[in-house]
């Protein structure tokens, strides 16, 4: 299985929606997409939808931390949202919600982040 990378932009809030497989084969490709639609818009905060992610490694979280320290820089947030138990696991045991926002919908993730 492969990844797919939605992006949206809604005000100043870049929305990513990924499905399939987070690994070391997907993971640049994520990595250069979100980089570019930072660099051409002003996105001063990140939603990061994982309903329909299925599988993530190392390779997938190291991404997420980049994209993290990346909107950090800007002095922004980032909120995850809509995560399987799977996922939900990896980021407990990788420490990632001590520092990342979780929320259980977009909608609740956009709202808290004053654009909903």
């Amino acid at each position: 299985m492969s990844l797919h990378i939605e992006l949206e932009m809604i005000q100043d809030v870049l929305c990513i929606r990924l499905s399939g497989e987070l690994d070391h084969h997907t993971a640049d490709q994520l990595r250069d997409q979100v980089t570019n639609m930072m660099e051409k818009n002003n996105v001063l905060h990140i939603v990061l939808n994982l309903e329909h992610l299925h599988f993530m490694d190392s390779s997938g979280l190291g991404v997420i931390l980049g994209r993290y320290k990346q909107i950090k820089q800007v002095h922004g947030e980032m909120v995850v949202c809509a995560i399987s138990p799977a996922i939900d696991r990896l980021f407990d045991m990788s420490g990632l919600f001590k520092i990342i926002k979780i929320e259980p919908t977009e909608e609740y993730a956009l709202q808290r982040l004053g654009v909903a």
